[in-house]
């Protein structure tokens, strides 16, 4: 398939520069298996599902991860850490790109904390360490929250809340995976009292997850590697409502990737560290998830990719423009979409 293939036009104005309040006052665009566009309100989400529905959460953790300070000549730099490499380096975007060299340092402070440039990884990259304390006390004293460049202002206090979701646990994520956000503990309650179940994975989101897609023909797109866990309590709940036929539903194009690398690799979800590069696009088989909560996303993204192999080209793209007619809101801090595969029913 063409990129031109999932490309769609969206005015400005409704990209989402704030979050509603409260999080669960979201719209929600409910895409049936026919293609009918049912419009709802994320607070509501519970009488969408069914009791018996598995639904799975990615719990990983945002870390600040746009770190800014000067040069030694006193010029202002900014680093913005991507995805740990080994030896506790990180992969990092740098600016000034030109002027930051292997040797170079970012300082953070007057002097004792700071990002050393390790060496040059091409493609506009470097390798980086931080030194001067640990990882965690760096990055959450001198760290601001690394909100996506289509969010056109600085980070303010209350995207540090906000820009996580509520149950995040554990992890190193540069971007929130932003289906979760829209999620209250009024909206657990009203899925547990409903009967349905959850559970959780952890796939920390990289960059990789937002590359661009630079090549016509969507076949040459390579995605970067992200690093995901699974418990052995959660593959448990997720084998049971394999073999029953239960429903699947995954928060997050993180989750429906994680999920379908398992049944990918070995048929069945099993505990353990892994990583993947998993590039869902129309044609992929899906053997895991039944349903999909998620954003509206970039046009020609491998997110609006994976959208479309679950549910449709035709039909994701016709669901994008009604909700652009109906001006719903765009990306990370937008609105929510729930999405059934063609051959599943919706809940009446």
């Amino acid at each position: 398939m063409k990129l031109s293939d999932f490309k769609y036009h969206l005015p400005k104005r409704l990209i989402a520069q704030y979050p509603v309040s409260p999080r669960d006052a979201s719209r929600l665009l409910v895409l049936g298996n026919n293609g009918t566009c049912l419009h709802s309100r994320f607070r509501n989400l519970s009488t969408h599902l069914e009791p018996g529905d598995l639904l799975v959460v990615n719990d990983t953790r945002v870390i600040k991860a746009r770190l800014t300070g000067r040069r030694k000549t006193g010029g202002r730099a900014e680093v913005f850490l991507l995805r740990p490499l080994e030896n506790g380096l990180w992969e990092a975007m740098v600016k000034p790109g030109r002027k930051l060299a292997a040797g170079e340092a970012v300082f953070l402070d007057s002097g004792s904390a700071m990002v050393e440039i390790e060496s040059d990884l091409g493609e506009g990259r470097r390798a980086v360490s931080l030194a001067g304390g640990e990882f965690s006390d760096l990055v959450g004293r001198y760290g601001s929250v690394p909100l996506p460049p289509y969010i056109d202002r600085p980070a303010e206090a209350r995207d540090t809340r906000r820009y996580q979701t509520l149950y995040a646990h554990d992890g190193r994520s540069v971007a929130a995976p932003t289906a979760g956000l829209h999620f209250t503990n009024r909206v657990l309650k009203s899925l547990a009292e409903r009967g349905v179940e959850t559970c959780r994975i952890r796939l920390d989101v990289g960059a990789g997850t937002f590359k661009p897609v630079t090549t016509e023909n969507v076949d040459d797109h390579r995605m970067d590697f992200e690093p995901y866990y699974i418990s052995g309590r959660s593959a448990c709940l997720l084998n049971e409502a394999l073999t029953a036929g239960r429903r699947i539903v995954a928060v997050g194009t993180t989750v429906t990737r994680t999920l379908e690398d398992q049944m990918a690799r070995f048929g069945v979800i099993r505990q353990g560290e892994w990583k993947t590069d998993l590039f869902i696009r129309p044609g992929f088989r899906f053997r895991a998830i039944s349903g999909l909560i998620t954003n509206f996303h970039l046009p020609g993204s491998t997110l609006i990719m994976l959208v479309s192999a679950l549910a449709g080209r035709e039909r994701v793209m016709a669901a994008y423009r009604t909700a652009v007619d109906e001006e719903y809101r765009f990306y990370s801090y937008g609105d929510a979409m729930l999405v059934w595969t063609p051959s599943t029913p919706a809940a009446g």
